[in-house]
């Protein structure tokens, strides 16, 4: 899991000062700057409205308050530990990435009118984009680990690739992140989320070769 961690901060800092301070003013900085412009020109009240509650999906309030309830709710469902702990090293880790990655890049926001007041943190990556990966995905993957219904699952899956999608326009739509802000965002999220997924069936298969090795013969 450390391991894992430091590959995604080394990679998300190096692609994030390589776009704050070197590619600024070449194409992929012009494309990224052209898109928040025409964003901006095609702002509505109504959009505005909508992508609103769209951001608030993955605001950290939310974020939070919806993580500690599926991990009480994992909890209580399944009496152990290992979907609450799914959950909370997910959303956590996902957070704690994110700051660290952002606090070291520091990319200015699109230079456009902000909709929303703005964070301290920087530009890159989107860390509510990489939120609703984080919290959604885990909601999905959960449904398809130990429910056995194919609506829940179907459900599930869909608004865990909607709500990040969502998310991800609202907040360029907004005038808060680069395109490629968002895209970072939604890898980071991807690639916490399966580094957390990916430990935690290594600890279960150690754990059940422990066990074994334990069984009276």
């Amino acid at each position: 899991m450390f391991g894992s961690a430091v590959v995604i901060l080394v990679v998300g800092v190096l692609v994030g000062l390589l776009l704050a301070k070197v590619a600024s003013h070449d194409v992929i900085g012009r494309t990224d700057t052209h898109v928040e412009r025409w964003f901006a020109a095609h702002r509505t009240n109504d959009l505005n409205q909508a992508t609103h509650y769209a951001t608030d999906a993955a605001e950290t309030p939310m974020i939070a308050a919806l993580a500690v309830l599926t991990a009480a709710g994992a909890a209580l469902a399944w009496r152990r530990w290992r979907e609450p702990m799914l959950v909370a090293v997910a959303v956590t880790g996902e957070v704690l990435n994110f700051v660290t990655i952002a606090l070291l890049v520091d990319r200015p926001r699109p230079p456009v009118g902000h909709l929303d007041m703005a964070p301290p943190t920087s530009s890159f990556p989107s860390g509510h984009t990489a939120a609703a990966v984080a919290l959604y995905g885990v909601w999905a993957l959960l449904a398809w680990q130990r429910s056995r219904s194919t609506l829940l699952r179907g459900l599930l899956t869909l608004l865990a690739i909607a709500v990040p999608i969502a998310v991800a326009l609202s907040r360029m739509y907004r005038g808060m992140h680069y395109p490629t802000d968002v895209l970072a965002g939604a890898l980071l999220g991807t690639a916490w989320l399966a580094a957390t997924v990916r430990t935690g069936q290594q600890a279960n298969s150690r754990g059940r070769a422990r066990h074994r090795r334990g069984a009276p013969r």
